[in-house]
């Protein structure tokens, strides 16, 4: 069984005193919030207590660097559900690095991974390029190496969950 409860034990023991950064079940949309006077730590804070939606954010937080992580959601640009086919194409040339990362993750913890497009109301583009993208930095990453802060978190979901090591032959573009 899977409870976001885990991820935040396993996610604060490894970065609440390092990165100085905590994961925290939110109650609406995900943010991550910089340190601020009202805040010691910054905040990893993920969607309704879902299991996935706190891979998924701590997936985005191992992607951004130093200065991002200064900055309200790391600064980056999001148009909500309802994109262009255009904004699409560019949320998923940006999507695809925490989606593979994420996709490590739910591995490593032995829970099912959703490649997500996040645009059911918008134009409709091809699914099979987002996860051919999705598969092809998951490969690359198995190949030759996460980054520093998503391997430690990796390591620790495996020890966590039992497992040794991931098997990059499990990985297949057909399951997501």
């Amino acid at each position: 069984m899977h409870h976001y409860q885990d991820l935040i034990h396993i996610f604060n023991g490894q970065f609440q005193e390092t990165e100085k950064t905590i994961l925290v079940k939110g109650e609406a949309e995900p943010l991550y919030l910089p340190d601020s006077a009202e805040h010691p730590y910054a905040q990893v804070i993920f969607a309704h207590g879902f299991y996935q939606s706190a891979l998924h954010e701590i997936a985005h937080w191992c992607v951004a660097g130093s200065e991002r992580r200064k900055l309200v959601d790391y600064g980056y640009w999001y148009q909500p559900d309802g994109r262009t086919a255009d904004q699409q194409k560019t949320f998923e040339s940006v999507e695809s690095k925490p989606q593979a990362i994420e996709w490590i993750f739910s591995m490593a913890a032995g829970s099912k991974f959703y490649v997500s497009a996040d645009n059911l109301s918008g134009e409709e583009t091809s699914a099979d390029s987002f996860k051919a993208a999705v598969y092809q930095r998951a490969l690359h990453y198995l190949e030759n190496g996460l980054p520093e802060r998503a391997e430690q978190f990796k390591l620790g979901l495996l020890s966590h969950y039992g497992f040794k090591e991931l098997d990059p032959s499990l990985f297949k573009i057909e399951a997501i």
